[in-house]
Protein backbone atom coordinates (compact mmCIF):
# COMPACT_ATOMS: atom_id res chain seq x y z
CA UNK A 1 0.00 0.00 0.00
CA UNK A 2 3.06 2.28 0.22
CA UNK A 3 3.32 4.79 -2.60
CA UNK A 4 6.53 4.65 -4.58
CA UNK A 5 6.40 8.38 -5.32
CA UNK A 6 8.10 10.65 -2.84
CA UNK A 7 6.46 14.08 -2.71
CA UNK A 8 8.29 17.13 -1.43
CA UNK A 9 4.93 18.94 -1.21
CA UNK A 10 3.35 16.26 1.00
CA UNK A 11 6.52 16.14 3.11
CA UNK A 12 6.40 19.93 3.55
CA UNK A 13 2.71 19.88 4.49
CA UNK A 14 3.29 17.09 7.02
CA UNK A 15 6.29 18.94 8.42
CA UNK A 16 4.35 22.19 8.81
CA UNK A 17 1.24 20.67 10.40
CA UNK A 18 3.14 18.42 12.81
CA UNK A 19 5.71 21.09 13.68
CA UNK A 20 3.07 23.67 14.57
CA UNK A 21 0.99 21.14 16.51
CA UNK A 22 3.95 19.81 18.50
CA UNK A 23 5.69 23.11 19.28
CA UNK A 24 3.32 24.17 22.07
CA UNK A 25 3.13 20.61 23.44
CA UNK A 26 4.35 19.61 26.90
CA UNK A 27 6.94 17.24 25.39
CA UNK A 28 8.82 20.22 23.93
CA UNK A 29 8.97 21.61 27.45
CA UNK A 30 10.05 18.21 28.78
CA UNK A 31 12.86 18.16 26.22
CA UNK A 32 13.85 21.64 27.33
CA UNK A 33 14.03 20.54 30.96
CA UNK A 34 16.04 17.41 30.15
CA UNK A 35 18.34 19.46 27.92
CA UNK A 36 19.12 21.88 30.74
CA UNK A 37 20.18 19.03 33.04
CA UNK A 38 21.95 16.61 30.69
CA UNK A 39 24.06 16.57 27.54
CA UNK A 40 21.89 17.74 24.66
CA UNK A 41 23.12 15.08 22.23
CA UNK A 42 22.27 12.26 24.62
CA UNK A 43 18.80 13.65 25.28
CA UNK A 44 18.15 14.21 21.57
CA UNK A 45 19.16 10.63 20.67
CA UNK A 46 16.55 9.17 23.00
CA UNK A 47 13.84 11.65 22.13
CA UNK A 48 14.45 11.24 18.37
CA UNK A 49 14.21 7.44 18.61
CA UNK A 50 10.90 7.67 20.51
CA UNK A 51 9.45 10.07 17.95
CA UNK A 52 10.48 7.73 15.10
CA UNK A 53 8.58 4.89 16.81
CA UNK A 54 5.49 7.09 17.18
CA UNK A 55 5.55 8.16 13.54
CA UNK A 56 5.88 4.53 12.38
CA UNK A 57 2.81 3.59 14.45
CA UNK A 58 0.85 6.59 13.12
CA UNK A 59 1.77 5.81 9.50
CA UNK A 60 0.64 2.20 9.95
CA UNK A 61 -2.71 3.41 11.33
CA UNK A 62 -3.09 5.91 8.49
CA UNK A 63 -2.29 3.27 5.88
CA UNK A 64 -5.11 1.10 7.23
CA UNK A 65 -7.50 4.05 6.81
CA UNK A 66 -6.71 4.16 3.07
CA UNK A 67 -8.48 0.81 2.65
CA UNK A 68 -11.83 2.49 3.41
CA UNK A 69 -13.93 4.35 0.78
CA UNK A 70 -12.33 7.69 -0.17
CA UNK A 71 -15.29 9.92 0.78
CA UNK A 72 -15.64 8.24 4.19
CA UNK A 73 -11.91 8.65 4.86
CA UNK A 74 -12.05 12.35 3.87
CA UNK A 75 -15.01 12.90 6.20
CA UNK A 76 -13.26 11.14 9.10
CA UNK A 77 -9.98 12.97 8.45
CA UNK A 78 -11.82 16.30 8.23
CA UNK A 79 -13.61 15.72 11.52
CA UNK A 80 -10.37 14.65 13.21
CA UNK A 81 -8.50 17.70 11.91
CA UNK A 82 -11.34 19.91 13.14
CA UNK A 83 -11.24 18.19 16.53
CA UNK A 84 -7.47 18.75 16.64
CA UNK A 85 -7.90 22.45 15.90
CA UNK A 86 -10.53 22.75 18.64
CA UNK A 87 -8.33 20.84 21.10
CA UNK A 88 -5.43 23.22 20.42
CA UNK A 89 -7.61 26.29 20.92
CA UNK A 90 -9.14 24.96 24.14
CA UNK A 91 -5.90 23.51 25.51
CA UNK A 92 -4.81 25.02 28.79
CA UNK A 93 -1.14 25.73 29.27
CA UNK A 94 0.62 22.88 31.02
CA UNK A 95 2.55 23.88 34.09
CA UNK A 96 6.12 22.82 34.61
CA UNK A 97 5.98 19.19 35.59
CA UNK A 98 8.68 17.43 37.50
CA UNK A 99 10.51 14.98 35.29
CA UNK A 100 12.34 12.07 36.76
CA UNK A 101 15.79 11.83 35.27
CA UNK A 102 18.71 9.50 35.89
CA UNK A 103 21.33 10.48 38.44
CA UNK A 104 24.32 9.89 36.15
CA UNK A 105 25.30 11.33 32.77
CA UNK A 106 25.91 8.08 30.82
CA UNK A 107 24.58 7.97 27.26
CA UNK A 108 22.30 4.99 27.88
CA UNK A 109 20.78 6.41 31.07
CA UNK A 110 20.14 9.87 29.64
CA UNK A 111 18.95 8.78 26.19
CA UNK A 112 16.88 6.03 27.81
CA UNK A 113 15.18 8.57 30.06
CA UNK A 114 14.41 10.80 27.06
CA UNK A 115 13.15 7.83 25.04
CA UNK A 116 10.84 6.56 27.79
CA UNK A 117 9.53 10.03 28.62
CA UNK A 118 8.53 10.75 25.02
CA UNK A 119 7.34 7.22 24.31
CA UNK A 120 4.86 7.39 27.18
CA UNK A 121 3.92 11.09 26.89
CA UNK A 122 3.31 11.05 23.13
CA UNK A 123 1.31 7.82 22.85
CA UNK A 124 -2.05 8.78 21.34
CA UNK A 125 -0.98 12.44 21.32
CA UNK A 126 -2.51 14.97 18.93
CA UNK A 127 0.53 14.92 16.61
CA UNK A 128 0.40 11.13 16.35
CA UNK A 129 -3.27 11.36 15.38
CA UNK A 130 -2.52 14.17 12.91
CA UNK A 131 0.25 12.07 11.33
CA UNK A 132 -2.15 9.15 10.87
CA UNK A 133 -4.69 11.58 9.33
CA UNK A 134 -2.11 12.97 6.92
CA UNK A 135 -1.04 9.45 5.91
CA UNK A 136 -4.67 8.58 5.17
CA UNK A 137 -5.35 11.86 3.40
CA UNK A 138 -2.40 11.80 1.02
CA UNK A 139 -1.92 8.01 0.70
CA UNK A 140 1.82 8.66 0.67
CA UNK A 141 3.15 7.24 3.95
CA UNK A 142 6.83 7.71 3.15
CA UNK A 143 6.47 11.43 2.41
CA UNK A 144 4.22 11.98 5.42
CA UNK A 145 6.54 9.94 7.65
CA UNK A 146 9.63 11.87 6.61
CA UNK A 147 7.89 15.22 7.13
CA UNK A 148 6.47 14.19 10.51
CA UNK A 149 9.75 12.75 11.80
CA UNK A 150 11.73 15.83 10.78
CA UNK A 151 9.09 18.11 12.33
CA UNK A 152 9.18 16.23 15.63
CA UNK A 153 12.98 16.17 15.61
CA UNK A 154 13.06 19.91 14.87
CA UNK A 155 10.73 20.63 17.78
CA UNK A 156 12.82 18.38 20.03
CA UNK A 157 15.98 20.21 18.96
CA UNK A 158 14.38 23.59 19.59
CA UNK A 159 13.09 22.44 22.96
CA UNK A 160 16.41 20.96 24.01
CA UNK A 161 18.68 23.73 22.72
CA UNK A 162 16.75 26.95 22.67
CA UNK A 163 13.16 26.72 23.79
CA UNK A 164 13.39 29.45 26.36
CA UNK A 165 14.79 31.94 23.87
CA UNK A 166 12.04 31.15 21.33
CA UNK A 167 9.30 31.58 23.91
CA UNK A 168 10.68 35.05 24.77
CA UNK A 169 10.06 36.24 21.21
CA UNK A 170 7.14 34.12 20.00
CA UNK A 171 4.20 33.77 22.41
CA UNK A 172 3.03 30.19 22.90
CA UNK A 173 -0.56 31.34 22.38
CA UNK A 174 0.31 32.64 18.88
CA UNK A 175 2.01 29.37 17.92
CA UNK A 176 -1.02 27.43 19.15
CA UNK A 177 -3.43 29.61 17.18
CA UNK A 178 -1.41 29.24 13.98
CA UNK A 179 -1.40 25.44 14.41
CA UNK A 180 -5.16 25.47 15.03
CA UNK A 181 -5.78 27.61 11.93
CA UNK A 182 -3.73 25.26 9.72
CA UNK A 183 -5.64 22.25 11.08
CA UNK A 184 -8.99 23.99 10.60
CA UNK A 185 -8.07 24.76 6.97
CA UNK A 186 -7.13 21.11 6.39
CA UNK A 187 -10.40 20.05 8.04
CA UNK A 188 -12.41 22.33 5.75
CA UNK A 189 -10.62 21.05 2.65
CA UNK A 190 -11.08 17.39 3.65
CA UNK A 191 -14.77 17.89 4.48
CA UNK A 192 -15.29 19.73 1.18
CA UNK A 193 -13.74 16.77 -0.68
CA UNK A 194 -15.92 14.34 1.26
CA UNK A 195 -19.08 16.25 0.34
CA UNK A 196 -18.14 17.11 -3.25
CA UNK A 197 -16.80 13.62 -3.93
Amino acid sequence: MFSANFSITVTAIAFGVVFLAELPDKTALAGLMLGTRYRAGYVFAGVAAAFAVHVALAIAAGSVLTLLPHRLVQAVVGVLFLAGAIMLLLKKSDGDEEIETPADQSFWKVSGAGFMLILVAEFGDLTQIMTANLAARYDNPVSVGVGAVFALWAVAGIGILGGRTLMKYVPLRLITRIAAAVMAALAAFSLYEAIAG
